[in-house]
């Protein structure tokens, strides 16, 4: 690879690394061609983007954004880099997918908010609800309470009709 291939190649790791909220490494060795392109499929119909890139390319590319480097001593043999862009959770549940399904590729280790976690981590992470359902959640719970009041303000409601209408129901009944 030519120098100004690989400076293109740093400069397209390093925008999709500064763009995404999670990185996976993996190791993808052993993988048939068929399974490859089946991981690649899943990744993108997740909307995650899928690169192997040599390792000292990928250091490079950190370092050029002052990254911690404590993932650095993951970055041995073949890598490919899933970049979660806008659920960083998601490439952990495509991973961790496949993984059961074929017992490839392993999980070396996985970045998300800097911080640096072994890929024996993975099914903790994939376990996780998504963004939107964790909104959901705390909507959801933020609503409880006014649903609450409001069916209460309901049932006094009904309540005082009732009484009111076996009051009308009596008085006829009394006066006759």
């Amino acid at each position: 690879m030519k120098k100004d291939e690989k400076e293109q190649v740093v400069t397209g790791v390093t925008e999709l690394v500064s763009n995404s909220s999670s990185l996976f490494f993996t190791d993808f060795a052993g993988m048939t061609v068929a399974e490859s392109n089946d991981l690649r499929r899943e990744f993108q119909k997740n909307g995650i983007k899928y690169r192997v890139v040599k390792n000292t390319l990928i250091k490079k590319a950190m370092k050029s954004l002052s990254s911690d480097e404590s993932a650095f001593q993951y970055l041995v043999g073949p890598t490919g880099i899933a970049f979660g862009m806008e659920d960083p959770v998601a490439p952990a549940r495509v991973l961790k997918k496949f993984f059961d399904k074929s017992q490839k590729p392993a999980t070396k280790a996985f970045v998300i908010d800097k911080q640096v976690f072994d890929g024996k981590k993975l099914n903790e992470f994939a376990s996780m609800p998504t963004k939107a359902e964790m909104i959901s959640a705390i909507l959801g719970s933020l609503n409880s309470p006014v649903s609450g009041i409001a069916g209460s303000i309901s049932a006094v409601m009904r309540d005082l009709v009732a009484v009111l209408d076996a009051v009308e129901k009596k008085l006829p009944a009394q006066a006759s």
